[in-house]
């Protein structure tokens, strides 16, 4: 796949209580990046559904999501370390023992780490949109990355988006139309409903914006 990131590292300030979380609690819900496939029965201690969430940011959706859904496991992938030690805090002060987190490259967790056939879902909410069209090529979702992450579900298995940037929007739906693997759950060229999945932080401020926000749902 292509080596252009999708993202630019801008780590920001970070607080005592994050860097606290990450000293203390990384080796407790940090997983190391790998070139052989995680055993994830291994890694969470039992057999359970596997739910990837990539750019959680401060992690409020994965959060929210794990502590709903204790059935499942959740593996977040972020490369801010600030929102991993916002993450990681959180997880610990409620106790919530279903998530494990990566800070890499998504792509190449993916590539390298995630097992193919072994995810019930794949999460990737309000990606950074690179609206300039030079930029369209930082986007992460692309057809390469539609492809990789439908070998990574399981028979079923849904990949999930949500933007609020609508010409984004629009591109994600173009490629994963055009996806051999995947195909929409409601229907061809169909937006889904955001009630399906948590809300972030980002969301909120999109929607106090008056931005629209646009879901699609396929299944691998």
């Amino acid at each position: 796949m292509r080596p252009i990131r999708s993202y630019v590292l801008r780590q920001g300030r970070m607080t005592r209580a994050q860097q606290l979380a990450l000293d203390t609690l990384w080796q407790r819900y940090g997983v190391e990046p790998q070139a052989a496939p995680l055993d994830f029965d291994a890694l969470f201690g039992r057999r359970a559904p596997r739910v990837l969430e990539i750019g959680f940011g401060a992690g409020d959706a994965l959060l929210a999501a794990a502590a709903a859904h204790p059935e499942n496991d959740y593996l977040g992938i972020e490369v801010h370390r600030p929102g991993v030690g916002s993450l990681l805090r959180r997880l610990d002060a409620q106790g919530i023992a279903n998530v494990r987190v990566i800070c890499h490259d998504a792509v190449e967790v993916l590539q390298r780490a995630i097992p193919d056939a072994s995810l019930s879902a794949v999460h990737v909410f309000f990606p950074d949109p690179w609206p300039k069209r030079r930029h369209h090529k930082r986007r992460l979702v692309q057809p390469a990355f539609a492809e990789l992450a439908a070998h990574k579900l399981k028979s079923g298995g849904r990949l999930h988006l949500a933007t609020d940037d609508e010409d984004y929007a629009q591109y994600m739906m173009h490629v994963l139309t055009n996806c051999l693997y995947l195909k929409n759950v409601h229907g061809s060229g169909v937006f889904a409903d955001a009630a399906q999945r948590f809300p972030s932080r980002f969301e909120q401020r999109a929607l106090g914006a008056d931005r629209r926000v646009w879901d699609l749902v396929f299944e691998g």
